[in-house]
């Protein structure tokens, strides 16, 4: 019995928002959840230069070897999401980009359909979340708060931004589903 198309088919969806907001657990029950997909982890690619590699800071600017990583990683992963699209696969690339990079990543990315769902958990949800696990993303100059000043007060409103604050990563993606054509871009 064939199954019933869907928008995501051959898509790309990029699954964004700041450290702890929940991307790479929602971005995998997401792929799960679709009859072909593929999850695209930017920081995969970030975690690929062994050495010499620039570590993110606040004063990171443009032309830092730190946000032409970032670019990088960006350029790599929207390229990888593509292919994937094109092949049929759909690609699910969960990554952190918010600020400026929002709007320079949805033009990396040639396939349409394109979704966009930023992550926006409050902040003491974030807190919760960060300590409840086994990996740290914030310490030095990045806090909760920060990163997610930056996400509220730089980043474009571009896609779907879901607060998840209140919901499992299995509700979370029931809402993203729910809401998808507010995702496209």
């Amino acid at each position: 019995m064939p199954t019933t198309p869907s928008p995501l088919d051959s898509a790309v969806l990029l699954l964004t928002g700041i450290m702890a907001s929940g991307k790479s657990t929602v971005a995998q029950h997401l792929a799960e959840r679709l009859p072909r997909a593929a999850h695209v982890r930017g920081d995969a690619f970030r975690r690929m230069i062994v050495t010499g590699g620039a570590d993110m800071t606040v004063e990171s600017g443009p032309g830092s070897p730190a946000r032409e990583e970032l670019r990088l990683r960006h350029r790599i992963s929207a390229a990888a999401a593509d292919l994937y699209a094109e092949a049929g696969v759909t690609a699910v690339v969960q990554d952190i980009v918010i600020g400026e990079d929002l709007a320079h990543y949805v033009d990396l990315v040639r396939t349409r359909p394109l979704y966009v769902v930023v992550l926006a958990p409050a902040p003491d949800a974030v807190a919760a979340r960060e300590a409840g696990r086994a990996k740290t993303g914030y310490g030095g100059d990045w806090t909760v708060a920060r990163l997610d000043a930056v996400l509220r007060q730089e980043t474009p409103p571009i896609g779907l931004w879901l607060d998840s604050s209140a919901l499992t990563p299995e509700e979370t993606v029931d809402a993203l589903l729910a809401r998808l054509p507010e995702a496209k871009v």
